[in-house]
């Protein structure tokens, strides 16, 4: 059965962060995510898991200044220190709130730098990511992202990522398949997600367009996430898309289009 995670940075929102786990919880998740730790009191985010009886599964590493449209720094040769230092942030996070899986954003091309050292640059600050937080069980997850939404993002495709996979040759580097991304992308969700199942680690779902509930666009998400659970992934599905109305109200509509059936939690 699918593992079903809330993604709190962009569920529940009609409240503070901090009040979205119990609202997570009150519907009946058992699992949530976040954008990023860095700024929250992790002693304050480990009482509200253990006290409304959730597991975070994932965040993102240190992606740059967000606000200013950063989307992360680990293709930039000058900013490996930063990156390396962002690693080392992520690990003390995952450590003290039980995270087993860390996303990271690869991050825009920068201009004027030549491709052979931009790839180098990711390669090395990837095995580096990874060697480290395998010492502690942790996976480090790689984001393929689309190029609408993020103009001049590196990487954008599920084959794109396999390859960076391959390059990096570490055992703990998995994909996070974000199906709204490569949907946009790519399209075939279906047949990528059965052929590559062995290098995802993590997805997120969304519609398209506009990045709603399922239910809501041109993706058939009953279809696909049956497929998925076919297939034997065992791993977990977060929703992360902006609702349409209410929180509440959006996963009763997701619901009622047909992932009722695969345990979608959602208010009675």
């Amino acid at each position: 059965m699918i593992r079903w995670v809330a993604n709190i940075s962009m569920l529940f929102t009609e409240v503070p962060l901090m009040a979205r786990f119990e609202r997570a919880a009150r519907v009946g998740f058992r699992y949530v995510e976040y954008l990023f730790p860095y700024e929250l009191d992790l002693d304050e985010v480990a009482g509200e898991l253990r006290r409304h009886g959730l597991e975070q599964v994932l965040f993102n590493l240190p992606a740059g200044d967000w606000a200013a449209g950063e989307r992360g720094i680990a293709i930039d040769p000058s900013r490996r220190a930063a990156f390396r230092e962002g690693v080392e942030r992520a690990m003390e996070a995952a450590l003290r709130l039980g995270v087993r899986r860390v996303n990271c954003l690869v991050g825009r091309r920068p201009v004027d730098v030549p491709e052979d050292e931009l790839r180098a640059c990711l390669v090395d600050n990837l095995r580096h990511a990874a060697d480290r937080l395998g010492r502690h069980g942790i996976v480090l997850l790689v984001e393929p992202v689309n190029i609408h939404d993020v103009p001049g993002y590196y990487l954008t495709t599920t084959r794109q990522a396999v390859a960076l996979l391959d390059e990096v040759a570490r055992d703990n580097v998995q994909i996070q398949y974000d199906a709204y991304h490569m949907q946009i992308m790519e399209g075939n969700l279906t047949q990528t997600l059965r052929t590559h199942l062995s290098r995802i680690g993590h997805i997120q779902i969304a519609d398209v367009p506009g990045r709603h509930q399922p239910g809501t666009g041109e993706i058939r998400y009953p279809f696909v996430l049956r497929a998925l659970h076919e297939a034997g992934y065992g791993g977990w599905v977060s929703l992360e898309y902006v609702p349409l109305g209410s929180t509440e109200a959006s996963l009763r509509e997701a619901a009622a289009a047909g992932l009722d059936a695969l345990g979608l939690p959602h208010p009675g």
